[in-house]
């Protein structure tokens, strides 16, 4: 498909769902207030593209831009999972947000006042209480970064923060705060302020000397410390991290808020908010251990740069990440804690499909220590000269001598294949798996197999690694990821559901879809629906076999059941572009192995050899088949009687 060309994005659904809570006139206003390019842009990038604008997907993993932003019609579309819609049903399915949140997240965006009709008393209440918990935070925002800038008490404070190298500029940037050492002149300020004892419970600053005894009276969390706000993906206020200021081992030198209605610690990333544009800027995110790592890098002009909170990255954490970008960059410190924290992330990162790379630091220091050592350009040149994380891995094992004997070279491999089972896009696998057999001294081919091994076991982070899907979250439990599908293969699993003639001619194909599993995600799915061999002109035994099948393939074939209506006049002649198609994917995955193989440290002459002739095979190949690509080629739309068939839209 030639993206210039691209068709319009369509109307498919209703703009305005009806909703209780919120009238159609106050929906119509937020619409007609919001720029749908301007909404998307400050959370992906856009390019533009004739009358169009088009990025990668933020709903699906690809590497060609498949998603297009229409602004004369103020819808989305895209091409490749077939998700659509308005400025509100973006914000929806981005943010994971229920219809009536993502109106007035967008009011509240455009400046729209918005009246609402209480229809759940309950509901309502939770709005309002999850509200008024940011008023109060923001609030207290204000107050202690006001101590902080005048009360004399807190001279030792601004000390601290001079002796870091920091300002008043970096602490009206981002709010710093003091909380004083005596409970009371902060109680007297609330008091003034008219906010409750169960406010201050709720937010997390206060707690019960007696836990259910409200009776007992309230002590202060935050004693005597730095107060460094923390804030949720559009800015508002929503928890604290409070620095020790004088040494005290009954407390740790960092305190956090704990979770309530407003944070949830494994869902926020600290600096996100300033840094969105930045990364999809640099297409890359800089991840840091803390929030004075992460400060320093923005006040010295590294703005892409975020951090967790205090715990290990989480799944949901990388799963914000990949809203911005494909690439993170491990900014860990140089020691032992540093580089098993570094690990650990890389287990979440490659669960959501991203890449990773590690900024090694010298011994001893962390970002803020170098930045303010050796400047910004050195810092930027560490970043860029950043090693794939395999890479940097092994070479500290070879450079601690862990390669040497086979008895510490098979624990290296064996936390390797952990690792590199962690990783979900196949190709990178490959990769990977090729640049670690190399320093390892062994096959890739003993490699895959233990990999295969390891993927057999239960592992959390593989199950739960899909986006959320709101159309397949039920009130039972948290919703179950598709089985992976590539577009072609999709697109002959659905051929073979209706087409006799295809699903007949594709079970003749077995040496063909053999090769391709290695390098197509789910040509096992299409492979069980050729075993099976539902009789496509019988809707009770396409459905009969469908409900066999595990959630998780149901879900990759959507499509099918309306399907039938669109079967195509010729069903061989379909698959057979659809098998060539296949075919010219996995040779260009074969060639881009190939081409990775090529740049492995310490090749062998033979091993050189084998490589050149199979790259030399497989550029001849590809110039059979005219170098399709995997995503430029679009399956013919002519092939069907009427509209393309349901898989186009939505995979």
């Amino acid at each position: 498909m030639d993206p210039q060309n691209a068709p319009a994005v369509e109307i498919d659904s209703p703009a305005i769902p009806a909703v209780a809570q919120i009238p159609k006139e106050s929906v119509e206003k937020v619409l007609e207030a919001t720029d749908i390019v301007d909404l998307i842009g400050s959370y992906i990038q856009l390019k533009r593209s004739g009358a169009q604008f088009k990025a990668n997907c933020p709903f699906h993993h690809e590497k060609t831009p498949s998603f297009y932003v229409t602004p004369s019609m103020q819808r989305f579309k895209c091409f490749g999972c077939g998700a659509a819609g308005d400025a509100i049903s973006f914000v929806r399915d981005y943010e994971n947000l229920p219809f009536s949140e993502a109106v007035r997240r967008l009011a509240s965006r455009a400046g729209v006042v918005i009246i609402e009709e209480a229809e759940d008393p309950a509901a309502e209440a939770g709005r309002r209480s999850r509200g008024r918990l940011k008023d109060v935070h923001r609030e207290v925002a204000g107050f202690l970064h006001h101590l902080l800038l005048t009360d004399p008490a807190a001279e030792h404070a601004r000390g601290y923060l001079k002796s870091r190298g920091f300002g008043r500029e970096m602490a009206d940037r981002w709010t710093v705060g003091w909380m004083p050492e005596h409970a009371e002149v902060f109680f007297k300020w609330a008091r003034e302020r008219k906010l409750t004892g169960r406010e201050l419970v709720e937010c997390g600053l206060a707690a019960l000397r007696t836990e259910n005894m409200p009776k007992s009276g309230l002590y202060l969390r935050f004693r005597d410390r730095l107060m460094f706000p923390i804030r949720n993906e559009i800015g508002d206020v929503i928890a604290f991290s409070g620095r020790q200021l004088r040494e005290d081992p009954r407390t740790g030198k960092y305190i956090n808020s704990p979770e309530t209605a407003i944070y949830k610690k494994s869902n926020v990333l600290f600096g996100l908010e300033r840094a969105k544009k930045a990364i999809l800027k640099a297409k890359a995110v800089l991840l840091c251990e803390g929030q004075i790592d992460v400060i320093a890098c923005h006040e010295a002009g590294v703005e892409h740069a975020v951090a967790p909170l205090g715990t290990a990255l989480t799944q949901q954490q990388a799963r914000l990440l990949r809203r911005y970008t494909s690439q993170v960059l491990l900014c860990y410190d140089a020691d032992a804690a540093g580089i098993k924290a570094c690990e650990r992330a890389f287990h979440e990162i490659a669960a959501e499909g991203l890449s990773a790379r590690v900024v090694e630091m010298p011994a001893g220091d962390d970002p803020d220590t170098f930045l303010k050592r050796e400047g910004v350009e050195a810092f930027l040149a560490l970043q860029a000269n950043a090693r794939e994380f395999f890479e940097f891995k092994l070479m500290r094992a070879r450079a601690a001598g862990l390669l040497e004997s086979a008895a510490s070279r098979a624990a290296v491999t064996a936390e390797c294949v952990a690792l590199l089972a962690a990783i979900t896009d196949k190709s990178a696998r490959d990769h990977q798996i090729n640049l670690a057999a190399a320093y390892l001294r062994a096959s890739a081919a003993s490699l895959r197999d233990a990999i295969a091994l390891e993927l057999k076991r239960p592992r959390r982070a593989r199950e739960s690694s899909a986006e959320p899907q709101p159309a397949n979250g039920g009130e039972g439990g948290p919703p179950v990821p598709p089985t992976p599908l590539h577009r072609t293969v999709a697109f002959l699993c659905q051929l073979a559901l209706c087409s006799a003639p295809a699903q007949h001619f594709l079970g003749e194909q077995f040496e063909t879809l053999h090769e391709a599993n290695r390098w197509l995600e789910g040509i096992d799915l299409l492979e069980r629906i050729l075993g099976a061999a539902p009789d496509p002109s019988s809707h009770v035994a396409v459905n009969a076999f469908m409900a066999t099948l595990p959630e998780a393939d149901r879900l990759a074939l959507t499509g099918g059941v309306s399907a039938f209506e669109s079967a195509p006049e010729d069903g061989v002649q379909a698959a057979e572009h659809g098998l060539a198609l296949l075919s010219a994917t996995v040779l260009q995955r074969r060639d881009a192995a190939v081409k990775a193989a090529l740049k492995e440290p310490g090749l062998g002459s033979e091993r050189l050899l084998e490589l050149l002739e199979e790259a030399k095979e497989i550029s001849g190949l590809l110039r059979g088949v005219g170098q399709r690509s995997e995503f430029d080629d679009e399956l013919p739309a002519s092939t069907w009687k009427e509209k393309p068939p349901p898989w186009k839209r939505r995979v």
